[in-house]
């Protein structure tokens, strides 16, 4: 199916050195519900980018999460980058470019490395690998790499831009006053990580996080954050995860966990659905529905 106008321009923004995938994409052209300010029901598919409503086919109305009681989780587990916020800035970008200047001696772009649903590790890596340096070297820099990285972003903390995706601080504080344990699974190195959701302000909902200090890979990363979850609030907690990219659906499906599905990063709704999602809402307003 030929993509919208609206789709394209949202797929070249990415093409902007300050975009560095899920681990710091800077944010593509707003929802339907974002661009308006008001909160829409959660759309079919077809009408996510903004085409005009037609009735809900049966799935249709699975995409959008007809059914399915968002609220009814123990725990939610949430993507940073294109989930809680997009970054209005390059400094984490600019800190992939210094650590492969400085702890390989090569001057690396990031042009045709595949950003978004991987994690800082991967992407470092694979940079490298397009610069000619093997993987065998690669690896033996990399903790020397990310910590470089994160030294790089937290001086220059004061320059992070972060955007909150729409009605998220509603979602975390109703969420926090249910009781709920609030965690994050991201591509981010951890300190970063932790550094965006600082200068973003929501740093406090949360209780911990996994992210690719410890997993390189996104289902691993998802993996550890349900089971950190489980030992928290014991065996039969029910977890949900969030997030904005196939790779999120698909990590969360293979983890066994239900997920919901935003479509404030790069991808369309129509994309995210192809996963099956238990929810795909074009953003995090559609959860309330009618209901405001």
């Amino acid at each position: 199916m030929a993509k919208t106008e609206e789709e394209k321009a949202g797929k070249r923004a990415n093409e902007d050195r300050a975009r560095v995938g899920v681990s710091g994409n800077a944010a593509p052209p707003l929802s339907v519900a974002d661009a308006r300010g008001n909160s829409a029901p959660p759309l079919p598919v077809a009408d996510a980018r903004g085409n005009s409503a037609s009735p809900l086919s049966a799935a249709g109305a699975k995409a959008a999460g007809a059914g399915f009681d968002w609220r009814s989780f123990d725990a939610y587990l949430f993507d940073i980058d294109g989930t809680l916020l997009n970054s209005r800035d390059g400094v984490h970008y600019e800190a992939f470019m210094l650590a492969m200047r400085e702890m390989y001696g090569r001057q690396v772009g990031m042009d045709g490395v595949p950003v978004q649903g991987s994690t800082d590790p991967i992407i470092l890596l694979a940079a490298l690998e397009r610069a000619g340096v093997c993987e065998a070297e690669g690896r033996a820099g990399l903790d020397e790499a990310m910590a470089r990285m994160c030294a790089e972003v937290e001086a220059r903390a004061d320059e992070l831009r972060p955007e909150l995706c729409g009605a998220v601080p509603r979602l975390l504080a109703e969420l926090r006053s249910a009781g709920k344990l609030l965690g994050v699974t991201s591509g981010n190195i951890e300190r970063i990580g932790w550094a965006k959701l600082k200068a973003a302000g929501i740093g406090e909902y949360f209780s911990f996080g996994s992210f690719s200090d410890r997993n390189e890979s996104r289902t691993e990363i998802f993996r550890w954050g349900a089971e950190e979850a489980k030992r928290r609030l014991g065996g039969e907690a029910r977890v949900c995860f969030v997030g904005d990219t196939p790779a999120d659906v698909a990590s969360a499906k293979a983890c066994g966990f239900p997920v919901i599905a935003v479509a404030t990063g790069i991808f369309s709704t129509m994309e995210l659905a192809k996963g099956e999602p238990e929810m795909c809402i074009p953003g995090c307003e559609a959860l309330w529905g009618d209901a405001r």
